[in-house]
């Protein structure tokens, strides 16, 4: 691969997963049911406001899901990996195993997503436990779906809260499978976002 391919990959690779994080949130706010009034919230409604308008039209939300995003993440997905095998190998890949990757990527993109928010929520609760930062309010609305039934498994421990550890075997459990399934499906290497 050349200097510009090399330079192409990286610009790609790095606004797919921007953009791609920030669409995963959308729909995760919309999930948890999370401030939308929270700056950073806005943030995000605002970026990803201009492909989704049009896309809740044409696809509904079901069970109070917002599929739009998550149809919307996967288009991203696709995209980058179609644009990096490209330019890497200047390989068009076929749908069907376009759409097995970015499922898997998008996978472990949400894995990701919540294990280093998972880690910043504990970081900032040693470093400073009553801010009230819309960042920190923002990572505790995300996580709390996910962490209150792992808390509700595990007995009181006087304030000690081990449920992250729980949380993090599920989290590395995911994504051996999804690691395995990559490799079954003959992915290359270094394409997938989210996957490296």
């Amino acid at each position: 691969m050349g200097a510009l391919a090399e330079v192409l990959s990286y610009l790609i690779t790095t606004l797919v997963s921007f953009y791609l994080i920030l669409v995963i949130l959308r729909f995760l706010l919309q999930l948890a049911r999370a401030d939308f009034y929270n700056p950073i919230s806005q943030f995000i409604v605002k970026a990803t406001n201009p492909p989704l308008k049009p896309m809740r039209r044409i696809i509904p939300s079901i069970a109070g899901l917002d599929t739009a995003s998550l149809v919307l993440a996967l288009l991203v997905q696709a995209a980058g990996i179609a644009l990096l095998l490209f330019i890497s190998y200047r390989v068009i890949v076929n749908p069907t195993s376009l759409l097995i990757w970015s499922l898997l990527g998008l996978a472990t993109a949400f894995t990701k997503l919540f294990f280093f928010t998972i880690i910043a929520t504990i970081v900032c609760s040693w470093l400073a436990p009553q801010s009230r930062h819309p960042a920190l309010m923002l990572l505790h609305q995300i996580n709390e779906p996910v962490m209150a039934p792992f808390r509700r498994l595990l007995p009181s421990m006087g304030g000690l809260d081990l449920s992250p550890i729980l949380v993090f075997m599920v989290i590395h459990v995911l994504e051996i499978l999804i690691h395995n399934g990559a490799h079954a499906s003959g992915m290359p290497t270094g394409i997938v976002i989210g996957l490296n």
